[in-house]
């Protein structure tokens, strides 16, 4: 473990930029960054395009640890480079960011109002890259649609059981059982959601620490007081369908809590635009998402 990497994910200051969208989200990713599907065929050229994206999102000046904690990656890209430098040490060596993989397959179909994860098929290799590679740790996404008991619990159980599994290969695991932010019972989601944390949290032995990653809640405040649990290393939010402004405002009304944008973090990127325009739009996202996460 990097001690470093450690303390600067504990009391940094900054965002974790969520750098990991997979085969269900790149295509929209693509399109908004201005490519077209039909200028791909098959997963291999949606997956160089995107790298080329993420790339330039990396390697840009605006993009460094002075203002991001942390980077989620898709699981190829911590077996990519940039400018010919595996791009988790490109991470951590020239940018001062911690670098995190994305471990999860996808989501199951919805049962008892959400959607646990597929099973993990190979999670043991998995984790030896990420290990071998430098990675500091891990995220897993599942999501919560409706405020049932049942389901929560299946999903907080899901999660924590994988967590155990991450934190015996010496990874950091962020838990993200992301709340829908169109469900009619939001509100009751987040309580149960609060709850079952807790509660589970006491099953996380001594000198073991998570992370969680959750919708930004209805009531603000709401995860305040598990941002000081000894269990958990550092609380961060997802964007969750938000736009960047709407995002901000919300995250900023929750002191403590930190972003980890995707969606709200690329907003305005486009590829034809010159990397000084790239860069100005970039740097613009970055610090209004920092002043948010300032709070």
């Amino acid at each position: 473990m990097n001690e470093a990497q450690r303390t600067k994910m504990a009391a940094g200051k900054g965002f974790i930029a969520a750098l990991d969208q997979s085969g269900g989200s790149t295509p929209k990713a693509l399109r908004l960054y201005g490519i077209d599907e039909s200028e791909f065929s098959g997963d291999e050229q949606m997956f160089d395009l995107m790298h080329g994206f993420r790339s330039r999102i990396i390697a840009s000046p605006s993009f460094d640890g002075d203002r991001i904690l942390g980077a989620i990656l898709f699981e190829q890209t911590m077996d990519r480079d940039i400018d010919g430098v595996n791009t988790v040490e490109y991470l951590w060596a020239r940018k001062n960011v911690v670098p995190f993989v994305k471990v999860d397959e996808g989501l199951a179909p919805e049962a008892d109002g959400v959607q646990l994860m597929k099973p993990f098929t190979g999670i043991d290799g998995l984790l030896e890259r990420a290990v071998r590679r430098g990675c500091f740790g891990t995220k897993m996404r599942s999501v919560i649609k409706h405020a049932n008991p049942t389901g929560v619990g299946a999903n907080l159980d899901q999660q924590f059981r994988y967590a155990a599994q991450i934190l015996d290969a010496g990874l950091v695991p962020i838990i993200e059982p992301e709340v829908d932010i169109t469900a009619p019972d939001k509100a009751e989601a987040e309580e149960l959601l609060l709850a079952g944390i807790v509660q589970r949290l006491e099953h996380v032995p001594e000198g073991r620490q998570v992370m969680l990653k959750i919708s930004i809640p209805t009531v603000d405040g709401l995860y305040s007081d598990l941002m000081r649990h000894p269990k958990m290393l550092r609380v961060v939010a997802l964007s969750g369908g938000y736009s960047r402004e709407e995002a901000d405002q919300r995250l900023a009304r929750n002191p403590g809590l930190i972003a980890s944008f995707s969606r709200a973090l690329t907003e305005g990127l486009h590829r034809d635009q010159s990397d000084d325009e790239f860069d100005e739009t970039l740097d613009k996202s970055i610090a209004s998402i920092y002043a948010a996460s300032l709070t």
